[in-house]
C-alpha cells in the first residue's frame, strides 16, 4: 500500500509500505479522508517527543471496512466507518468505569513515543481494534466523518463542563477547537457565547457559526465586556482552547465567582497560574483530554447539521500530495486551518 511516512524529523516521503495485519478483534480499514491535526505538524520537526520516526502518522479519519478478524461481530467489508483517535484496553480500573480516555495502556494513532508505536490513517490502510469503531451515515461525507474525532474533543470538554440552560460562555481560542466549542456550547444550552482571540478573521468566523459577540485583547478590555454584558458578574463558565498563561488568565478573569474553566489546550507544559483570583473567587479549574464515548453524538450533531464543519475545511488534497501541504501548515500559510488528505 502507499503511505505518507515521517521518514526523520522534517522529512515525509510517499512510499510503498506493507497492508497492516489485523488481529482478531480488528478490522482493516481502506481510508477514504485523513485530516492533518496541530499535533501531526508539532510531530513533523519532533517539538512533541511523540512521534518518533519512522512512522506513519494520522488519527483524524474515516473509511470503509476491508476486512474483519475472525471475533469482529456486526461489521462487514464495505461499511463505512470512523473511529476513535485513541486505542483502549478495555480492562484497566479507569476503562471499566467508562473513562476510556484515562486508560491506564491507551494508544493513539499515529503515534510513536518511546513506549510503542502506532501507524496510523496516512495510507491506504489502517488497521483498527472493533471496539474503537462507530459506524457513519450515508448522509456524511467521508471528508466531514474525518472531522468527527476534533469535534468529539469539543463535546467532551463541554459535556465536562457544568453548563445549565441558559448560561453565559466565554470561549477563549478560536481555532478549530475553539470553533468547535462555541457550537457544541450553544448546542448544550448556553444562550449566550462569546469569543476571544487575537485574530479577526477567525472571530468574524466564530460569530458565523453562533457566537454572540466577539472580541479581540488588543483592540479592548475583553474581561470589562463580558463583564459589562453580564450585569457586572461576569460569564457562567469559559472554555480555554489555547493553553498558554495570557489566555488562561483571561478565562479565569471572565467568569464570576463561583464560575467554571475548562482548560482545553495543551500548547505550553507550564504557565503562571493566578492562584488567588482562582481560591478567592472560588473558581472550578477543570482539565479535558481527548473525548470518552461522545461519537455517537457526535456523528448525530454532524448529520443534523447542529455542528458545522466545513468552514474549517481549506483543502482537500490526494494523500501522495501531503508532504507539501504539511509544509504548508508548518510555515502558518494565512487562512490555512484544515487539510483533508485523500489516500
Amino acid at each position: 500500500m502507499k503511505a505518507l511516512l515521517l521518514k526523520q524529523y522534517m522529512e515525509l516521503e510517499y512510499t510503498e509500505m506493507a497492508e497492516p495485519a489485523i488481529g482478531d478483534d480488528d478490522v482493516l480499514v481502506k481510508v477514504g479522508a485523513c485530516g492533518i491535526c496541530g499535533s501531526d505538524i508539532h510531530g513533523l520537526d519532533g517539538s512533541t517527543g511523540r512521534r518518533i520516526p519512522p512512522l506513519v502518522m494520522g488519527h483524524e479519519a474515516a473509511g470503509t471496512i476491508a476486512g474483519v478478524g475472525r471475533n469482529v461481530s456486526g461489521y462487514k467489508s464495505g461499511d463505512r466507518v470512523t473511529f476513535d483517535s485513541m486505542v483502549s484496553c478495555g480492562k484497566c480500573h479507569f476503562c471499566r468505569r467508562g473513562d476510556i480516555n484515562l486508560c491506564d495502556n491507551r494508544q493513539v494513532l499515529g503515534v510513536s513515543c518511546g513506549d510503542y508505536r502506532r501507524h496510523g490513517a496516512f495510507a491506504e490502510y489502517v488497521s483498527v481494534p472493533q471496539h474503537i469503531l462507530y459506524r457513519m451515515p450515508d448522509s456524511v461525507k467521508m471528508e466531514h466523518a474525518a472531522m468527527i474525532e476534533p469535534i468529539s474533543v469539543a463535546v467532551h470538554a463541554v459535556n465536562l463542563t457544568p453548563i445549565r440552560m441558559g448560561d453565559t460562555a466565554v470561549v477563549v481560542g478560536t481555532g478549530m477547537i475553539g470553533l468547535l466549542t462555541v457550537q457544541a456550547a450553544k448546542v448544550a444550552g448556553c444562550t449566550r457565547v462569546y469569543a476571544i482571540d487575537l485574530d479577526d478573521t477567525k472571530l468574524a468566523l466564530a460569530k458565523e457559526l453562533g457566537a454572540d459577540d466577539a472580541f479581540n485583547p488588543k483592540n479592548m478590555d475583553v474581561v470589562k465586556a463580558i463583564q459589562d454584558r453580564t450585569g457586572g458578574r461576569g460569564a457562567d463558565v469559559a472554555l480555554e482552547a489555547v493553553g498558554a498563561t495570557e489566555p488562561i488568565k483571561t478565562a479565569i478573569n471572565a467568569v464570576r465567582k463561583g464560575g467554571t474553566v475548562t482548560l482545553i489546550g495543551n500548547v505550553t507544559p507550564k504557565i503562571d497560574l493566578p492562584l488567588q483570583a482562582v481560591v478567592t473567587r472560588e473558581i472550578r479549574l477543570q482539565g479535558t483530554c481527548g473525548s470518552s464515548g461522545e461519537y455517537p453524538a457526535c456523528i448525530d450533531l454532524l448529520s443534523k447539521g447542529l455542528v458545522k464543519v466545513d468552514p474549517f475545511i481549506s483543502a482537500k488534497a490526494p494523500l501522495a500530495d501531503g508532504a507539501e501541504w504539511f509544509s504548508r501548515l508548518y510555515k502558518h500559510e494565512p487562512n490555512l486551518m484544515k487539510v483533508i488528505l485523500q489516500p
